[in-house]
């Protein structure tokens, strides 16, 4: 349903739920939606988790802070057989990235109508609620960790063993520092956009496919019950599609701050 409340043609409607409310142009372009689900979830992910560790009792846990424990004792052994370094700084990270990055998937729970439909009653014509969705959250992830990645092992090998990592490897020898370096450097860029990519395509993927089944919906009896049977199966399937990727994103984060932590 568009803001002025005209149908849209099958076309209309998916360009219609794939459309970011933006400003500005070009490279300032910002996308409000994105940008406002993201932090907000962020938001809610930090209340909720201090409120219930300064709740936290030593005696039978209730429902909230015994499903939190879960997630934090996993996250833990996790971080435990998979990171050989010592940093108090990556369990919490690792906790951040996979709640944060579930719940900004799980508005792709949210059936594709409700919030848009509440958005054009207010006026406003674009909402897109999913942010990993939008290739700029994925990437400004992805970024966020391959700066980490530099950081460390910097602090950890220092600049000169940083630069060695990448002219000497893998062949040791000074007349392959060119090879090397552009063999080290597709691979430590590679990082951050493979983590970027693939969580954006699993997403948007996902998106779309609920938006077409949506369109099933009011075109006869028929399709609308083909409709109901399809969106709940994705439903259910996509639910392990939207865990799978905050868990291989928070994985690979904890990997690849392992190595960066190794100095050879």
């Amino acid at each position: 349903m568009a803001a002025t409340g005209e149908a849209l043609t099958p076309q209309g409607y998916i360009q219609h739920h794939l459309t970011n409310l933006s400003v500005g142009e070009g490279f300032w372009t910002w996308h409000i939606d994105s940008l406002f689900f993201s932090v907000g979830l962020g938001v809610l992910f930090l209340w909720l988790f201090r409120s219930v560790g300064k709740k936290a009792t030593t005696g039978v846990p209730g429902k909230l802070q015994c499903f939190v424990e879960m997630i934090v004792e996993f996250v833990d052994s996790s971080v435990k057989e998979t990171f050989h370094g010592r940093n108090p700084v990556i369990a919490p990270l690792a906790l951040t990235i996979f709640v944060w990055v579930f719940m900004m998937n799980f508005m792709d729970m949210v059936p594709v109508d409700w919030i848009p439909s509440l958005a054009a009653a207010a006026g406003i014509p674009y909402m897109k609620v999913v942010p990993t969705t939008d290739l700029n959250i994925t990437f400004s992830l992805a970024i966020g960790v391959f700066l980490l990645i530099i950081y460390y092992s910097i602090k950890v090998k220092g600049v000169s063993g940083f630069v060695k990592e990448l002219t000497l490897q893998p062949f040791n020898h000074k007349a392959m520092i060119p090879v090397n370096l552009l063999l080290e450097s597709v691979t430590l860029i590679a990082k951050p956009i493979s983590l970027a990519l693939r969580l954006f395509g699993n997403l948007y993927a996902g998106e779309l496919i609920f938006i077409l089944i949506a369109l099933m919906y009011g075109a006869n009896m028929a399709l609308s019950a083909l409709g109901v049977t399809l969106q709940l199966g994705w439903l259910i399937f996509h639910i392990l599609v939207i865990t799978l990727q905050a868990f291989i994103f928070m994985m690979l984060t904890i990997v690849y701050l392992s190595m960066a932590h190794e100095d050879h």
